[in-house]
This record gives structure tokens, C-alpha cells and sequence, in this order.
């Protein structure tokens, strides 16, 4: 096998174009659009495969690579409503997506109504997400005890809007969305797998249970019985290393920033990124 980290050390022509990617229309903590320089030529080899995502979280490798077929997952099913709604043709009007104070807290009672009363898979919950992602605060997906939606007012001088989802519905047509645990996916012996599972840090809330290191293992476990190829990310910690060396992953490590942080530091943090089956 090509040693992973010397390929990644050269640069990479075939890669798809700037008109062939989709940016992500959602904010979202965590996206690891930056990676995409190195996963290209990786996928390149695998491009007729059906891309599987287990945590879809803003999509912004599935969206970079660009590939045919894809099975994208996640556990949050507001996000989940936001991408079938886009495949549905969602439009949103201008008088829906205003950057103020009062109307962002009016609209966010709103999306709890609608959870409140069963009616969150519905085109209006879509656009309320989609309008409070990129409105509240750092594009943070957060809910209180009572399942409220409670991220604060963003205070953004600017935001540009997406109106008109039509470039994502028709690449949309052509892939499957699901919500649930990752262990449920249906992989096919033929799928290319890339996971980006929730850090393993303490102030991480992937999900309302969260996502434990007891999941971070069940998660390895699931991936050793299958025999596709796939990619992993995380953070560098060393525990997590060594959960996947000893599950015979051949590792890498990339530096790359740190887009939110309890914190509040900016500075690089070491990714790591785990191959198998390539």
C-alpha cells in the first residue's frame, strides 16, 4: 500500500474544480472543509464508490469531494429535515432571512413551536434552521433540557444568505439521507467511508446523551468488522491514537485550525487521520 503520509506530502493535480465543489450552506462547528486537499486524491481512487458520511454534521467533505452516490448521516434530525427539505427544492423568502435581533428570537420561538408540536420535519423547520444556523451564534446547534433550540442572537454585521437551494437539490437527487446512530448504517461491501466523529474532548455535546469515549470505542469496534475502505478524523489526542493503532489503522497527523473552543484559542491543533483498507 502507498505510505499515506508521503502521498499527502505531494501535491495533488486531479482534484475536483472550484465549479465542480458546493461550499456548505451551513455553519457548523467543527467542518473540516481544510482537509479536502488531502482526502481528494485519496477518494480520487475510489470515485466510482459510494461516499458514506456517519457524522454529516455541515457536510463540507461530502459537498468538496462531489461524488456520485453518497449515504449521509447524523443523529441530529433538524439537520437531517434541513437536507431533505433542500432536496425537496427548498426556497426561502427575503422576508424570512432578516439579521435582527427580535425577529432572530421570534423566529426562534417559532422552531420551538414546531418542536413542541411534532412539526419539525416540515419545509418551515427547515427554513427556520437554516435562517437561526446562520444568524445565532457561531452557527452553534445547542438545546436546553426541554429540547428548546436556545443559541443567542449572532450580532453578524453582514450574513449572505442562500435563497435558492436548486445547485444542492439536483446533486441532493442522487444521494440518501438518514438519522440515527452510526451503527445502523446499511454500508454496502462496495462504500467508501469518511467519518469525522465528535472530538474526544470534555466540552463536546455531539448529540443531547453526548458522545462518550465508550461510543468513541463502540465506534472502532463497528469499523473493525467492516472491510471498506475509509478515512478517519479526529483530534490528536493520545488516547485516540492509540484506540486506532492497536485497531490496526495506519495514522497520520495534520495541523489545522481551531475554528471554536471553550477557550476562545485560535491557535493550530493536531488532527489526526486514520486509513484503512485503501
Amino acid at each position: 500500500m502507498t505510505n499515506i503520509a508521503e502521498e499527502m506530502e505531494t501535491p495533488f493535480i486531479a482534484q475536483p474544480t472550484s465549479s465542480e465543489r458546493l461550499p456548505p450552506p451551513l455553519k457548523w462547528a467543527g467542518g473540516k472543509r481544510w482537509l479536502l486537499g488531502s482526502l481528494a486524491p485519496i477518494f480520487e481512487r475510489h470515485r466510482e464508490k459510494r461516499l458514506v458520511e456517519p457524522f454529516a454534521g455541515g457536510m463540507a467533505i461530502t459537498l468538496g469531494l462531489r461524488p456520485t452516490r453518497a449515504l449521509v448521516n447524523d443523529v441530529n434530525p433538524h439537520l437531517i429535515n434541513f437536507y431533505h427539505q433542500v432536496r425537496n427544492s427548498l426556497s426561502i423568502s427575503e422576508q424570512e432571512l432578516r439579521n435582527e435581533r427580535d425577529f432572530y428570537f421570534a423566529q426562534r420561538s417559532r422552531f420551538n413551536e414546531l418542536i413542541a408540536t411534532g412539526k419539525s420535519d416540515t419545509a418551515e423547520a427547515a427554513a427556520i434552521f437554516y435562517y437561526l444556523n446562520r444568524t445565532g451564534f457561531n452557527g452553534l446547534c445547542r438545546f436546553n433540557s426541554k429540547g428548546e433550540f436556545n443559541v443567542p442572537f449572532g450580532r453578524y454585521k453582514t450574513i449572505n444568505y442562500v435563497r435558492d437551494f436548486s445547485a444542492y437539490a439536483s446533486t441532493f437527487k442522487q444521494w440518501s439521507f438518514t438519522c440515527g446512530d452510526f451503527s445502523k448504517l446499511p454500508v454496502e461491501q462496495e462504500d467508501f467511508l469518511y467519518l469525522d466523529p465528535p472530538y474526544d474532548v470534555e466540552f463536546t455535546k455531539y448529540s443531547k446523551e453526548g458522545f462518550s469515549w465508550s461510543d468513541q470505542a463502540r465506534l472502532v469496534e463497528w469499523l473493525s468488522l467492516l472491510r471498506n475502505p475509509m478515512v478517519v478524523s479526529n483530534q490528536a489526542t493520545h488516547r485516540v491514537i492509540e484506540l486506532y493503532q492497536e485497531a490496526g489503522f495506519e495514522i497520520t497527523t495534520v495541523s489545522g485550525p481551531r475554528r471554536i473552543s471553550c477557550t476562545g484559542e485560535r491557535e493550530p491543533a493536531l488532527e489526526m487521520l486514520a486509513f484503512r483498507n485503501l
